[in-house]
């Protein structure tokens, strides 16, 4: 037989395989209903390219090793005191100079199912019962922390903590999905992003497989108790974070790894517009004493990513495949957990990148808080905070 007749073979195979899935060991196999969305990305030419050469991050101090997993978001009280930080198990914990304490948690039910486990992959399955606490912001008024966690929505807690009560579970007759980041302006509004009304949490590669375009940003207003969506039909939208003059606010589109500014004050008021093209795929963002925005990046995107994207029936095709998931995360990784972080200016300048490429010291950032000349940063997946000095 001739080699174009094998390999027509082959891809025969192939497809019936894909198709049928006979073994169920593809990553959408118990998805009855999954549609893989295309995403429309910045140009391969217009994504940034500016490297760290020196791996700076290399140099940052790893703190807290193994005493709690998965910090994702780092927040320091009106009266410095910190970092809190919200972990997998469900808990938000303060560290108050000697050791980590209790603060606040967002769910009432805090049974065995939550107890310490080596991972934070380790809570997935459970995480709608023990919760999640993602996004968090002092209200620098009153000392309220407000959070934005994954399964009970938007919520607030007091200066002393305890149990959180849940300001908003819904906007606009739709059930909030995948509550992620969140701001609040001077006068108590609170901006935050919805993921997406479809996948929760705890499903967030489905999430990030099929690109679908449920998520929103929010506002909620304290005095109306009313959610409204300020924009709609996002792929994957994350960080969000206010300008220092509370003129706009910029959120992290994931799916296309872009920073969008949304205006609330001056003739733009009630517009969005793209505000710089990022280097990869983006997490949190946080707004320092200057005004400027750091944004943590997951990874860079890589041309199999790219293709992926704009391709949806290669992605369908190529999640039919019965690849493992860790090795279908590496692709989409491009073999590395790098760190990598940004910092912009309000105009969309890129005025820094800091990078571990190799993630020898560093993995997975999803949040950057910049306080007194040092970077904390936290990572949904790893179990400890590193933090990096400033030069």
């Amino acid at each position: 037989m001739r080699p174009a007749g094998v390999l027509a073979g082959v891809f025969l195979l192939l497809a019936l395989y894909c198709g049928f899935d006979p073994f169920k060991h593809s990553a959408i196999s118990e998805i009855k209903d999954f549609k893989a969305y295309r995403v429309d990305p910045p140009p391969w030419s217009e994504i940034p390219v500016e490297k760290d050469t020196q791996n700076l991050l290399q140099k940052s101090e790893i703190k807290f090793l193994n005493q709690i997993q998965g910090p994702e978001s780092i927040a320091f009280d009106p009266k410095g005191r910190g970092p809190y930080t919200g972990i997998a198990d469900g808990r938000i914990v303060l560290w108050d100079g000697e050791k980590w304490t209790d603060f606040a948690y967002t769910s009432a039910n805090r049974s065995g199912l939550c107890d310490p486990k080596p991972s934070p992959l380790s809570y997935l399955e459970n995480e709608h019962i023990c919760g999640r606490p993602l996004g968090l912001r002092f209200d620098k008024r009153t000392g309220d922390l407000y959070i934005a966690d994954a399964y009970f929505g938007l919520m607030k807690v007091g200066p002393e903590g305890g149990l959180a009560e849940t300001l908003t579970t819904e906007a606009e007759g739709v059930p909030l999905g995948f509550t992620n980041d969140l701001d609040i302006d001077d006068e108590g509004n609170v901006y935050f992003t919805d993921s997406s009304t479809k996948y929760q949490r705890r499903n967030y590669m489905l999430l990030v497989y099929s690109a679908e375009d449920s998520g929103r940003v929010l506002k909620y207003n304290p005095n109306t108790k009313q959610t409204t969506v300020l924009v709609w039909n996002l792929q994957f939208p994350n960080g969000l974070s206010l300008s220092k003059d509370g003129s706009f606010f910029v959120f992290c589109e994931g799916a296309k790894g872009r920073l969008q500014k949304y205006w609330l004050k001056g003739e733009k008021a009630g517009t969005f517009e793209v505000m710089a093209v990022l280097p990869g795929y983006p997490d949190n963002v946080s707004t320092n004493e200057r005004g400027e925005f750091w944004v943590a990046i997951h990874c860079r995107r890589t041309i199999y990513s790219y293709i992926n994207s704009i391709y949806p029936q290669l992605r369908l095709f190529l999640l039919k495949l019965p690849i493992p998931v860790k090795l279908r995360a590496l692709l989409h990784l491009g073999g590395k957990l790098p760190a990598i972080v940004v910092k912009y200016s309000p105009e969309g300048k890129l005025l820094r990148i800091l990078e571990d490429e190799e993630g020898k010291v560093v993995r997975a950032v999803s949040e950057v808080e910049e306080k007194d000349g040092k970077l904390w940063m936290g990572s949904v997946l790893m179990p400890f905070i590193a933090v990096y000095e400033l030069e």
